[in-house]
């Protein structure tokens, strides 16, 4: 039933490979509780109050409460397709109340800083380089995630347009304007990159021709975001927080925002506003008498 779940996801609702890996994993852990407490082979037999047990055992293990709810969100989309294809007879999840958490404002890096490194720092010019600097400028000139950074084909950027087209969650396609400098940082990378192959198997790969894998991406922008910047977390992530709220800074609208970002509701992105507060500044000592 795992698989048949697994598929659904993957051939109907067109989940992403790092969510149905999440999925998979989240309901794996679930099964190896299930057979160790209550020596039960099938998780479809599970309980509301074997489900509510295993919520019980991750917050005492220590498990931060967004990593268990994101837990507790896999219980309800497993057990809810069950119950709506009539494989079990009562979904166990539905009544599983997500823990606490404290609403975190998104974490951005400060305008000059970040242009400073992109426009200063002494790139080598070698394959991996111009791999690196291509790699940032896509994350913080376009606010695309991780993992649509990692799909990227060459066919994706029309220099023509001077567009990219990108292919987000549930396979939703978006085209995003690209800054002209990038254009010449992509010739530059693809003409080291012909160095090591000529048919490259997506548009960022390794020195060995196998395409960049998250936790490469992940350790290339903490070295350079951790070297020249004072955030206090440096990831892809971030660098889409900083597109977002550098764009809402300069007056860019909300809706606009949304749709960059590739936002399914605008209450995903009125998160940003609370960053704004340079926007604010700006306002106040325009507005205010007394500024």
């Amino acid at each position: 039933m795992l698989n048949t779940f697994l598929n659904s996801l993957t051939y109907e609702r067109r989940l992403s490979k790092h969510t149905i890996l999440a999925y998979q994993t989240d309901l794996t852990q679930l099964s190896t509780y299930l057979q160790s407490q209550f020596q039960l082979t099938e998780p479809q037999q599970a309980t509301h109050k074997m489900l509510r047990a295993w919520v019980m055992e991750l917050s005492k293990k220590g498990l931060d409460n967004r990593s268990i709810n994101r837990k507790i969100a896999s219980l309800k989309a497993f057990y809810g397709f069950l119950y709506a294809k009539e494989l079990i007879p009562k979904d166990e999840a539905a009544h599983l109340k997500g823990l606490k958490v404290k609403k975190a404002l998104p974490v951005f890096l400060r305008e000059q800083e970040l242009l400073h490194l992109l426009d200063n720092y002494p790139f080598p010019d070698t394959f991996e380089g111009w791999r690196d600097k291509l790699v940032l400028e896509l994350l913080y000139s376009t606010g695309i995630r991780l993992g649509e950074l990692l799909e990227l084909q060459d066919t994706a950027i029309s220099a023509y347009d001077r567009t990219i087209r990108v292919i987000g969650k549930r396979n939703k396609e978006r085209i995003l304007p690209l800054p002209k400098h990038i254009l010449t940082v992509v010739e530059r990378y693809i003409a080291h990159r012909q160095t090591i192959t000529s048919t490259p198997c997506r548009l960022l790969i390794t020195a060995g021709n196998k395409p960049c894998y998250p936790m490469l991406i992940q350790r290339l922008v903490k070295q350079y975001l951790g070297s020249h910047t004072q955030a206090d977390r440096h990831s892809p992530h971030v660098l889409r927080h900083t597109f977002a709220t550098h764009l809402l800074n300069h007056g860019a609208e909300l809706q606009a925002i949304k749709e960059l970002l590739g936002h399914a509701n605008l209450a995903a992105t009125q998160v940003y506003t609370h960053n704004s507060m340079e926007k604010l500044k700006q306002i106040f000592l325009q507005a205010h008498p007394r500024a």
